[in-house]
């Protein structure tokens, strides 16, 4: 009973202890998110029950020893795992009973202190297997970044095999991984030199940028440039004007005619000279028959088109090919002239064009 009052003593005192020695502690930034491993060595003391029950081997007073690994999730709370060995007296055998203890904890860490609040889970293995939960309260001392001595009280409250309660006190060492050195002196300020004298700065062509730093000198004066003098364009497609063909097809056919073979080999050859343009193939049919005949009738004539482009060496990646069917008519009415002028493709040559960004 007298040890039982000593382990109650001491968990009462460990909130009142001085905050002084938190001088000695890392800031609760500098220990967010580190890792820390302890050893420690417990006093244990049992409810008096257990030694009066042979169910519990009649055990009495022990010790152990244990090691924990943990690690501080921001400044309030941190988690950690244990493991313990324990020996205990018995009441009624020569030999002690020993076994295992482990389990998993939450720490809270109050405000500009040392000390910190625990609670959490334990099983216990001995001759039998039981669980409890327990709520302690623990203080540090930081010998340095690194390293601190720790004194750390625990209630145990069965939660298997009947209601108990244990009691133990635990003296330990941790050490913190990843831990902020210590900062360096801060060294005497210098006596500043004087200012030296500003540099002359030449800019001929008046465009913002000096004459070092400029890459493309006598840029016009309309023109924004960049950080190196040059001037910034900006790229859009546009119309090539001379090269869009039209080409007429006969009723119901997608053959082209010598004619607009001549027309295609002109846009086969326009187009390979200018890499960077595009061609668009519309397909279009007269207003004769079904209009879903019609819209393949058209696609049949683009694709035509197209494919003699390929043939020629342009890529496939530069042509696109679609049918309208009847929906676009070059011609409006259902005349003969009207349906001739409407069996038709139309391709129209687009390019990247470049201008200049002005002031």
């Amino acid at each position: 009973m007298k040890l039982k009052a000593t382990a109650i003593a001491v968990l009462t005192a460990l909130p009142l202890l001085s905050v002084q020695a938190f001088a000695n502690a890392p800031s609760a930034q500098d220990l967010e998110k580190k890792v820390f491993g302890s050893l420690f060595g417990e006093a244990y003391f049992t409810d008096i029950r257990k030694g009066q029950s042979a169910a519990w081997d009649n055990v009495d007073n022990g010790w152990g020893v244990g090691v924990e690994l943990g690690y501080r999730l921001n400044e309030t709370w941190g988690i950690r795992a244990e493991y313990a060995r324990q020996s205990l007296d018995s009441l009624t055998q020569n030999s002690r009973v020993t076994g295992d203890r482990f389990g998993l904890d939450a720490m809270y860490h109050l405000a500009n202190t040392n000390v910190y609040i625990v609670g959490g889970w334990k099983h216990f293995e001995h001759n039998v297997a039981f669980d409890a939960l327990n709520v302690g309260v623990g203080y540090r001392y930081f010998v340095n970044e690194s390293v601190a001595l720790f004194v750390e009280g625990n209630r145990f409250r069965g939660i298997s095999r009947g209601q108990w309660n244990d009691a133990s006190i635990k003296l330990g060492a941790s050490w913190i991984f990843g831990a902020t050195p210590a900062a360096a002196p801060t060294p005497a300020p210098q006596p500043e030199p004087a200012p030296a004298p500003a540099p002359v700065v030449v800019d001929s062509d008046g465009d913002g940028v000096p004459d070092s730093q400029d890459r493309c000198p006598n840029t016009p004066a309309a023109h924004k440039v960049d950080a190196q003098g040059c001037t910034i364009y900006t790229e859009k497609m546009d119309r090539v004007g001379d090269v869009d063909i039209e080409v007429r097809f006969a009723f119901d056919s997608a053959v082209v005619s010598p004619e607009g073979r001549t027309e295609v080999n002109q846009l086969a050859a326009f187009m390979k000279r200018f890499p960077e343009a595009v061609v668009f193939i519309e397909g279009h049919a007269s207003n004769i028959g079904s209009a879903d005949y019609n819209m393949r009738l058209s696609e049949r004539r683009a694709k035509a088109i197209a494919d003699l482009l390929v043939a020629q060496g342009v890529e496939t990646s530069r042509i696109t090919s679609k049918g309208f069917g009847v929906t676009q008519p070059r011609v409006q009415g259902n005349t003969r002239e009207a349906h001739r002028a409407n069996q038709r493709i139309e391709a129209k040559v687009t390019a990247t064009v470049k201008e200049p960004v002005l002031r």
